[in-house]
């Protein structure tokens, strides 16, 4: 059954922390797709995980560089996994079924309460269809704390 993580932004946007996430997903040797509510958000993501860190970079492409499937992070406005990830991130209010990955991370905007409207459908979703899901929420700090 596929786990489902809640994660509230709070204190930092969606570009300060989606990186760091991504790094831990690639060290657990997983692939990720990250599936944004739409192409110019790819095109911003696309060009952030570039340029997010000085000294590094975080090896990843969207259906515009071609060869989905050599890519460790594919990112996407559609519901497709054309790399084989084990994992999804949804952001900007992004949907698709919880199944088929082990992982789904859905990361939204706490200030924002259509956000926290949609997340909570979205938490009661994957709970009617038996996954296990956990909510964590940003401290001050940027730490994440779980809550539930």
């Amino acid at each position: 059954m596929t786990e489902v993580l809640f994660y509230h932004l709070e204190h930092f946007p969606l570009e300060r922390v989606l990186p760091s996430l991504l790094e831990k997903t690639l060290e657990r040797g997983w692939r990720a797709v990250v599936q944004a509510g739409s192409e110019e958000r790819v095109e911003a993501l696309d060009n952030h995980l570039w340029t997010y860190r000085e000294e590094s970079f975080l090896p990843h492409g969207s259906a515009r560089d071609g060869s989905p499937a050599q890519q460790p992070i594919f990112l996407t406005s559609g519901e497709e996994n054309p790399n084989g990830a084990q994992v999804r991130f949804l952001v900007d209010g992004a949907a698709c079924a919880f199944e088929g990955y082990t992982r789904m991370v859905v990361m939204f905007d706490g200030r924002d309460e259509e956000a926290r409207a949609r997340a909570r459908g979205q938490w009661k979703s994957a709970k009617d269809q038996g996954c296990t899901v956990t909510y964590w929420q940003q401290s001050p700090e940027g730490r994440w704390e779980k809550k539930a």
